[in-house]
């Protein structure tokens, strides 16, 4: 595996900003939009469950619509793709059976073999008292992804905006999910940079080490 350079990957972190304006002439290809499809599909999660579906809203009729509900933000029209990380409201015996049988299928195991993990899964998502808060959870695992997306997304010289700033409740009804199990985290558009964005070249500002990290 080719890695990079403890330089390069700190150099590619300080290039990475959350993207005010977007170049809407400038799209991401074919190849390298797989390749983050990819990244988003690689991304851990708790018990390797993926409590999430990733939505890429191109059509722009639907994009204005999302863009009224994202605070007016540009970036939503603007931007190649946008992409909308969804969660699974509560989660179910049919969820985890379905990952029990990718598992085995994937890893060509005995699915019996795997019973005591499907159990223990059932046991603390579904009738445990984290079933209360499965909602909290599953939100967690998106950010995970949301933040893999963003790390893999500045690798391969694409820009991205981390949005919280939305409307999540407009969001479900634009985009059909009311109702239907899952609902809206946030989201992120991803492209190229306009090149009269001044915050492309601002400096980030962060906290010293001393006061961020700590040794014990």
């Amino acid at each position: 595996m080719n890695k990079l350079s403890n330089a390069d990957l700190l150099a590619t972190l300080e290039w990475r900003y959350a993207t005010k304006k977007f170049d809407n002439t400038k799209k991401i290809d074919e190849k390298t939009w797989s390749t983050l499809e990819q990244a988003l599909m690689l991304t851990p999660s708790s018990y390797g469950l993926q409590p999430w579906k990733f939505i890429i809203v191109q059509d722009l009729p639907t994009r204005e619509k999302l863009q009224a509900a994202s605070w007016n933000q540009a970036q939503v029209t603007d931007c190649s793709h946008h992409v909308v990380f969804v969660i699974k409201e509560k989660m179910d015996e049919e969820h985890i059976s379905k990952f029990i049988e990718q598992t085995a299928k994937v890893r060509n195991q005995d699915i019996s073999t795997l019973e005591g993990y499907k159990k223990m899964m059932i046991g603390d998502l579904v009738n445990g008292p984290r079933s209360e808060v499965i909602s909290e959870w599953a939100a967690r695992q998106a950010y995970i992804a949301l933040g893999n997306f963003m790390t893999a997304a500045a690798v391969l010289g694409v820009d991205t905006c981390p949005f919280e700033g939305i409307e999540p409740k407009k969001y479900d009804e634009i985009l059909g999910l009311t109702g239907s199990g899952w609902k809206t985290v946030c989201a992120c558009p991803a492209g190229y940079r306009s090149g009269d964005d001044k915050y492309a070249d601002a400096k980030k500002v962060r906290f010293d080490a001393k006061d961020l990290i700590i040794y014990k």
